[in-house]
């Protein structure tokens, strides 16, 4: 784990809120009293445990809706770094911790129960590849794969677009990859609430010798535009290298491993027409390094990015953009508190040690960078709009704060 220091509850005098599990009818408590619980049943579904791993189970369901927090086992390689991070909160209430840190904790805690650290018959197994694999595999994949040859024809700017916008939007299955014969592609989206992605597009001109880091959110469908939009990067040369950063392991449910990106490169190689075309490129360009996986500890780190690793530091220094995805990623970034949302993006992320964006669909109580009359309109619409998935933000900030 490096020199990753421990969480905090506080971030100095910041003022806005650390998002806590405790308040009745709030989106956080509604993970950690329903998803979660219902999440370990799931998983004790999917695979034929034994008794051992069923009491574990047990166990850990009764710990987070009825008792306390408890540490890892001694045993365990990482007990003392999650003592370090785990110290304010062990022996409290699930629900007084910081939402950021008990997810996190939980699916640590979820794996151990099930054994996947543990030499033995189940050490490795993804919990959640079969939610994963069915999603790759279903014939949702086949429509939005086909749908990349209506691209091939398209002028660049509206295909840059459409890539992007796919990516953004992951897996919301009304927009697939956004080139549907009746929608024009250059068109300005409604869901999208901030919208910097002529700044993206400045940050990578075309023939700049640049590495781009791209930080992966999701397995299955939206990994699948993830590779996409890095393949027209290096093929339109926007990018002369990219790294694609996933989780070394199991974590929040579908989010994206090596082995994920290995079963979704397999997809594209297979599938036919244009999207098979991106897959053996990109295949290629992993074997000849100009695109490169990396699955940091970190990233299944209970920490804001403001925390980051002095290695990922530099990497993140000397690149050209490090491309943020995901709701997860967000509330990292930027802090997973109830900030103004008129805050602005470049101030969150001043710390940030080069260009970043972050692709995000809403999924959750955080968000900056608003303008104060779209704030207005959402909040006048009386939709749960930070929550829903239905709105969207780009947002950038180039090297100073630009």
């Amino acid at each position: 784990m490096g020199d990753m220091r421990a969480a905090s509850a506080t971030a100095g005098d910041s003022g806005a809120p650390v998002i806590l599990g405790n308040e009745p009818g709030s989106f956080a408590r509604g993970v950690l009293a329903e998803r979660h619980p219902a999440l370990i049943q799931q998983v004790r579904d999917a695979f034929p445990y034994g008794p051992r791993q069923h009491r574990a189970l047990d166990v850990l369901l009764d710990e987070i809706t009825h008792g306390v927090v408890e540490p890892l086992d001694a045993a365990a390689p990482d007990h003392g770094i999650w003592q370090a991070w785990g110290r304010e909160h062990f022996g409290r209430s699930w629900f007084d911790a910081p939402f950021l840190w008990a997810e996190s904790y939980f699916y640590r805690r979820l794996l151990a129960a099930i054994e996947y650290f543990d030499e033995g018959p189940w050490q490795g197994i993804d919990p959640f590849a079969p939610f994963k694999l069915a999603e790759l595999n279903g014939s949702a994949v086949d429509d939005e794969l086909r749908s990349l040859d209506r691209l091939v024809d398209a002028p660049a700017d509206e295909r840059a677009t459409a890539l992007l916008h796919a990516s953004l939007w992951g897996n919301r299955a009304d927009l697939g990859f956004r080139v549907a014969a009746d929608e024009p592609m250059g068109e300005a989206d409604p869901g999208l609430v901030a919208d910097d992605s002529a700044l993206l597009w400045s940050l990578l001109p075309v023939g700049a010798p640049a590495t781009v880091s791209v930080v992966a959110d999701n397995a299955g469908r939206e990994l699948i535009p993830d590779l996409v939009l890095i393949d027209h990067l290096l093929r339109r040369g926007r990018a002369e290298r990219a790294v694609l950063h996933v989780k070394p392991g199991p974590y929040y449910v579908s989010d994206a491993t090596t082995a994920d990106v290995v079963d979704s490169l397999r997809r594209l190689v297979r599938a036919p027409g244009a999207a098979g075309g991106i897959g053996r490129r990109l295949w290629e360009a992993m074997e000849a390094g100009r695109l490169e996986v990396r699955a940091h500890a970190f990233f299944c780190a209970p920490l804001p990015y403001e925390e980051m690793p002095e290695d990922l530091r530099e990497e993140w220094g000397a690149g050209a953009l490090t491309i943020l995805k995901g709701d997860l990623n967000y509330r990292r970034l930027v802090g997973d508190r109830l900030w103004d949302p008129t805050t602005p993006f470049a101030d969150r992320t001043a710390y940030f040690p080069g260009p970043v964006a972050a692709l995000r669909t809403l999924k959750s109580d955080v968000v900056v960078g608003l303008e104060p009359q779209t704030l207005s309109a959402l909040d006048a619409s009386g939709g749960a709009w930070r929550t829903s998935g239905t709105h969207a933000l780009i947002q950038a900030r180039g090297r100073g704060g630009s």
